[in-house]
């Protein structure tokens, strides 16, 4: 009788949704973007966490509240960055004057870091996040900005996942080690490529590709540009035409952001594109999307000596 040994069945179609710059300074308009995406659907949530916003050392008592209650009802904390501000030396490239200066505002925090440097404000990331009994699985750096020395500085400290404006990035750790050490073997999947026996476990996931930062689920963030009057009316269209595009895609991000929940067009455009979205997704949060995607065991080898019989 011959045995087949079809792949396991990959993830379902995926959402999910994060809400980017939490802190204590803008712990308002964050609590009420994320009431009003539970008035269409209570689905899980991702909150990327900026410990020293802006560099401010402010109160988070109301921050820790909300947060606390977050996690209880299964929502999940990122680490973003530590300041959320650029404070490395000026680009020489007019491509990268753009993107840190114009496109980010000076907030691509570890777009030009050094590895040391980049390393110490994660280490200082997770310290706080420790402090107030919480854990990070994943990092997201600040405007999806990393250098080479942020790439080099993530593979010391066991997270999941990272992810770019682009691509989700699967990393070999499961969260946030104690006391920020560093483990005795790297804890990224990528620039020195996959391991060997990870790369022969991948089939199981057709979804995923392996690009120069490891493998990588392809999935543009759909979000809204608030900062300006043409961006406020452009930037709902274009979420909208992204979002039918990636109609097939095994992952679709929505990433939200404070000022969105000023603009009533901009919030109800999300409600709305959550709404037809969970037509024919699966709403996780992103540590669940990183469990999900992780390279997993083919079938075992066959073990010598006598085999059960197969069939009747």
């Amino acid at each position: 009788m011959t045995v087949r040994n079809d792949p396991a069945p990959g993830p379902p179609p995926l959402l999910c949704v994060s809400i980017h710059d939490v802190a204590p300074s803008t712990w308002d308009d964050c609590a009420r973007l994320a009431a009003a995406l539970r008035t269409v659907a209570d689905i899980p949530l991702s909150w990327l966490v900026v410990p020293r916003y802006h560099d401010r050392p402010d109160d988070d008592a109301a921050l820790r509240a909300g947060l606390d209650a977050a996690l209880a009802r299964g929502d999940e904390l990122v680490l973003h960055g530590y300041t959320h501000l650029d404070t490395a030396a000026r680009a020489r490239s007019m491509r990268q004057r753009f993107l840190r200066g114009v496109y980010t505002q000076r907030e691509g925090e570890f777009a030009a870091l050094p590895a040391g440097e980049a390393r110490r404000r994660i280490e200082l990331g997770l310290a706080w996040f420790r402090a107030r009994g919480w854990t990070a699985t994943g990092f997201v750096p600040p405007a999806w900005l990393m250098g080479e020395g942020a790439w080099e500085a993530l593979s010391g400290f066991g997270f999941a996942y990272t992810t770019t404006f682009a691509r989700f990035h699967l990393l070999d750790g499961a969260g946030d080690r104690s006391e920020g050490a560093l483990p005795e073997h790297g804890g990224l999947a990528g620039r020195q490529g996959l391991p060997e026996k990870n790369r022969r476990n991948q089939p199981n996931l057709p979804s995923l590709r392996i690009t120069p930062d490891g493998p990588a689920l392809f999935a543009p963030s759909l979000v809204y540009a608030a900062r300006n009057r043409s961006g406020r009316w452009l930037s709902p269209i274009a979420a909208g035409l992204a979002a039918r595009w990636q109609g097939g895609a095994p992952l679709v991000r929505l990433s939200l952001h404070p000022p969105d929940v000023r603009h009533p067009r901009l919030l109800a455009h999300a409600q709305r594109l959550v709404e037809s979205l969970l037509t024919a997704r699966e709403a996780v949060t992103k540590e669940h999307c990183a469990r999900l995607y992780q390279p997993r065991p083919q079938n075992p080898p066959r073990q010598p000596g006598p085999q059960p019989p197969y069939g009747p």
